[in-house]
């Protein structure tokens, strides 16, 4: 049975940009793992960390595509080892964020098993202006009259 959606209507036509974000949205928040944090620095500057333990740098890609933020992490397969119990995570993961207008990622750094990615949010300049006001000179554009006997 098709998902039904508000913007099902006739009346939103151009919205599918929108959908297609919030459906991405709603699958990237059932995904558990990896564990994440978002920290605020300062006001200019936040950090993912993800928790990647067992991952190498060669294993992780982050990259960004328009405004989405994309980490991923495949580990390769030693088939040389045999586990008697395996509880320790190495599956393959992708973790998508939405990253809001103006966002730009700085960086990534791995360390002890934590992956930290550095976002700038630059603070937006100030645009004061100021305005020429344009007035109607009296002498200029009055109309003219005529005097009495004038032809």
């Amino acid at each position: 049975m098709p998902r039904m959606s508000v913007f099902d209507s006739p009346l939103l036509l151009g919205f599918e940009p929108f959908e297609q974000l919030l459906d991405r949205v709603a699958k990237s928040s059932q995904d558990t793992y990896p564990p994440y944090n978002i920290e605020q620095l300062d006001d200019t500057r936040l950090r993912v960390t993800l928790a990647v333990a067992g991952f190498a740098e060669a294993d992780l890609a982050v990259t960004v595509d328009g405004n989405q933020l994309m980490i991923r992490g495949r580990q390769g397969e030693d088939g040389e080892r045999v586990f008697l119990h395996r509880g320790i995570a190495a599956r393959q993961f992708q973790r998508n964020f939405v990253l809001a207008d103006g966002l730009e990622v700085a960086g990534a750094r791995l360390e002890t098993g934590l992956l930290h990615i550095e976002i700038d949010r630059p603070l937006p300049a100030s645009t004061t202006r100021t305005i020429k006001i344009e007035s109607e000179s009296p002498t200029n554009n009055a109309p003219k009259l005529k005097a009495v006997g004038d032809d």
